[in-house]
């Protein structure tokens, strides 16, 4: 917990030790950390209701036995209990419970332990010093440190992640949690906005598509900032006269960065990647990239030189089906995948995660659902010695073609992001043309442009970036891209039409890949309805 005069009196180094020394250990180490932390969860839940029913009775000594007799789980195993909150089935009473939307509009629930909280916050901190860090052993933040946060309130768990943090560092918030967790998701990104007028931001934290269209819209309405009596204080009035010098100064439309010189930018979401460049030109910083999520905590971080991911050792054991693994069982679901560890995975290779919780928590060998890439047993830049990481993909949302490719969400992502054409938001979806099969893409264009010139940039660019798409258009001999395009506004009448259907802030969006034909015909009626 938070002690003010242990912060103050704690010199830079041993700040940086307790909360990012994690940067420094060697494979080895992390992996004693890991056994060590595994061996304490299988005391914990070992004896617990549902321990013994996934564990199936059995009481693992080592790490080698516990990947033996455990099998692979899915939350179907735990849905049953945790879906009702049913708490006598745990090791421990929690300290709270998280939810995540979920797929198919159904959320999963998830119990934390008072150990895994404190740990959170830990981690918390770890991430708002290496965002704010330029160099090893830099620490810029401290209790009066202003933190904006355009994230989902409490049960989700960016809210019970942000009241977590502020156990250890209780920053100066924007907007005020306590005020705004029970406030609509858009008011509080609009009312922040207008706070850190006065105030100022020191550290932004959101989804990256969220600052993207944020950093968009403020650009294009710049010119349209409407003088009122909130905009008379001092502070504000000089903020937005010496942002608007700098502009003019540099010969261009007013940014978000000139208004809010920030420390740090913490951002999560697979195309962070994709969005690198916009990101620093609307925010003015590099951003530090973020892995988790609500089953498994935040476990990945970049480190202060913002590149690749480093894996946290502290909050779940980790492990690692190699993608030929998981072809395997992706097309035959009795086939059992082996796993590989952090120490055994290898440079390029693709992996779908499995975790097991720590602290008590409940999930064993668990599978995320997500597919890593290795990209570097180290990172020589910054002299850290762990395997380093980027997001690949969901394990299911990728899309097979003839058995040629298979194309995920960050492949046509980048596709439709180097066309350079301006749009608000797509979806794309494997689709039949009597026998055959086609990559059907959905776009709304924020400029006039043709359905036929869509096509052809965004099919060059995927025969670019993805060889196997290259081969299939050589042996097939056509192309399998079709475009539709989608009318001014359809997405933000989807979104409104979903939030006044009381529909769960995660769904409020039609998913990028593979959405089911009710999304589709849904977001086809938003079309229409404008033309």
């Amino acid at each position: 917990m938070f002690n003010n005069e242990v912060w103050q009196k704690n010199t830079e180094a041993i700040l940086w030790k307790r909360y990012c020394g994690f940067l420094s250990l060697s494979v080895n180490e992390f992996m004693e950390i890991q056994d060590r932390l595994l061996n304490e969860e299988i005391e914990l839940v070992a004896q617990s209701y549902l321990g013994k029913k996934i564990m199936m009775g059995a009481m693992p000594g080592t790490t080698k036995q516990f990947r033996e007799l455990v099998p692979l789980t899915s939350y179907d195993d735990y849905a049953s209990y945790l879906s009702n909150q049913q708490e006598d089935v745990l090791s421990q009473k929690p300290d709270c419970w998280a939810r995540t939307s979920g797929r198919g509009g159904k959320p999963k629930w998830v119990p934390y332990t008072e150990r895994a909280i404190d740990w959170i916050g830990r981690i918390g901190v770890a991430t708002l010093i290496l965002a704010c860090a330029s160099k090893e052993g830099e620490v810029r933040i401290g209790k009066s440190t202003r933190l904006m946060q355009n994230l989902p309130s409490r049960p989700y768990y960016s809210g019970v992640g942000t009241f977590a943090l502020l156990r250890h560092l209780p920053l100066v918030m924007i907007p005020p949690i306590e005020k705004y967790e029970n406030e609509p998701f858009e008011k509080k990104v609009a009312d922040s906005f207008k706070l850190a007028l006065r105030s100022g931001v020191d550290v932004l934290g959101s989804l990256t598509t969220v600052l993207v269209k944020m950093g968009e819209r403020f650009t294009e309405n710049s010119g349209q900032i409407a003088m009122s009596w909130q905009l008379l204080h001092p502070k504000i009035l000089s903020r937005l006269f010496l942002a608007f010098l700098k502009s003019k100064i540099e010969k261009r439309s007013l940014l978000p960065k000139d208004l809010w010189p920030l420390k740090g930018l913490i951002c999560y979401g697979m195309d962070t990647e994709i969005y690198r460049d916009q990101l620093v030109y609307y925010w003015g910083k590099e951003p530090l990239e973020i892995y988790g999520g609500t089953e498994m905590g935040l476990i990945a971080t970049t480190a202060w030189n913002k590149k690749w991911m480093t894996f946290i050792p502290f909050f779940s054991f980790l492990e690692f089906i190699p993608e030929e693994e998981w072809l395997k069982n992706r097309s035959n679901n009795n086939y059992q995948p082996s796993t590989v560890l952090l120490n055994e995975v290898e440079v390029g290779k693709r992996y779908e995660l499995v975790i097991t919780n720590f602290y008590g928590m409940p999930f064993l060998r668990y599978r995320i659902g997500d597919l890593i890439k290795i990209v570097a047993l180290e990172d020589k830049e910054t002299g850290i010695k762990i395997p380093q990481l980027v997001f690949d993909s969901r394990a299911d949302d990728l899309i097979d073609l003839g058995g040629f490719t298979r194309l995920d969400e960050k492949t046509i992502w980048y596709a439709v992001n180097n066309t350079k054409i301006k749009y608000e938001d797509w979806l794309i979806r494997k689709e039949y043309i009597g026998e055959h099969s086609v990559l059907h893409l959905y776009i709304e264009p924020k400029e006039k442009v043709g359905k036929g010139e869509i096509e052809n940039l965004v099919h060059n660019e995927l025969l670019l970036i993805d060889k196997d798409y290259k081969d299939l258009e050589n042996v097939l001999g056509v192309k399998v891209l079709e475009v539709s395009i989608l009318s001014d506004g359809t997405f933000q009448r989807y979104y409104r039409a979903q939030q006044n259907a009381g529909v769960d802030l995660a769904h409020t969006k039609p998913p990028h890949m593979n959405a089911s034909e009710n999304v589709l015909q849904e977001l086809l009626r938003c079309s229409e309805s404008q033309k």
